[in-house]
This record gives C-alpha cells, sequence and structure tokens, in this order.
C-alpha cells in the first residue's frame, strides 16, 4: 500500500468519467483540480450526478466535498475494473448554508475503490456546484476485478 493522500487530485491520475451534465465554462474536471475557487455546476433537473475514476484500486479513511446548494446526496463505490457494480457507501442530508460552501465530511474506514460515483438527488435551487472533493487515501498494488 503506497500512501498518496489527497487520491482525488488529476495530478494523482484521479478522473471524471462521467457527469450528467456540462458546461464549458465550468467542466466536472474542476472538481479534481484541488481549488475551491473552480467548480461543476449543474444545468438543472435531478438527480445529477459523476463518476471519480481512480488509477487503481484505492483505500479511503476519509472523504471530503465541497459544494454549494446539494440537499441530498448518496455516494457509492465500485471495486470493478469499468465503472460498474457500485455499491452504496454513504448517504446524507446537507444543512443549507446561504452565501458559503457547504464542506461534508464523510469517514469512511479503509472503503476500498476503483470508481466513486456521487449521486445528487436532489438541492436547494434549480443549480448546484461541486468545488471539489478530497480522499485521505493510498492506492493498492491490487489489480481491480472484472
Amino acid at each position: 500500500m503506497t500512501k498518496l493522500g489527497d487520491v482525488c487530485l488529476s495530478s494523482a491520475g484521479a478522473t471524471v468519467v462521467l457527469a450528467t451534465s456540462s458546461d464549458e465554462q465550468y467542466p466536472p474536471e474542476n472538481i479534481l483540480d484541488g481549488k475551491s475557487e473552480t467548480f461543476w455546476t449543474t444545468t438543472g433537473m435531478f438527480p445529477q450526478e459523476f463518476i471519480i475514476s481512480f488509477s487503481g484500486l484505492v483505500k479511503i479513511n476519509r472523504l471530503m466535498m465541497q459544494s454549494y446548494l446539494v440537499r441530498s446526496l448518496k455516494i457509492e463505490k465500485s471495486i470493478s475494473k469499468d465503472p460498474i457494480n457500485f455499491e452504496k457507501c454513504a448517504e446524507k442530508e446537507l444543512e443549507h448554508s446561504e452565501g458559503q460552501l457547504q464542506t461534508e465530511e464523510f469517514m469512511l474506514s479503509g472503503c476500498q475503490a476503483t470508481h466513486l460515483r456521487f449521486i445528487i438527488e436532489s438541492g436547494f435551487d434549480h443549480f448546484v456546484s461541486i468545488h471539489r472533493v478530497m480522499a485521505d487515501g493510498a492506492m493498492d498494488n491490487i489489480s481491480p476485478t472484472v
């Protein structure tokens, strides 16, 4: 097991392989750039989702997400080579924080994943934004399952 720190950075090999909405000014890749000032925005209607894929199997202890106007969120994980066969690992109703970013922490206690799917089930407005996803974790040397 190799210690990586934040495994949800594009510089650590993480990529957004799916996002249900896209705006060229606010692309989903902004979620992984390590900056709170940049973001991905949805284009209305719910649910919305995005999938982060890692370069291999990672073990995640703590996940943090910075967002704006997200009401209900579900996080699922997959250990498959492709982003399929997801299992629920966290679900949360978020507090409304008028005029400031929501910072939510999820303790995942060694959750192993090759992909994480974030499903935004509802928002406090028609549009929500995801500014950053951070995951304290380590890369595993074991190959993902098929």
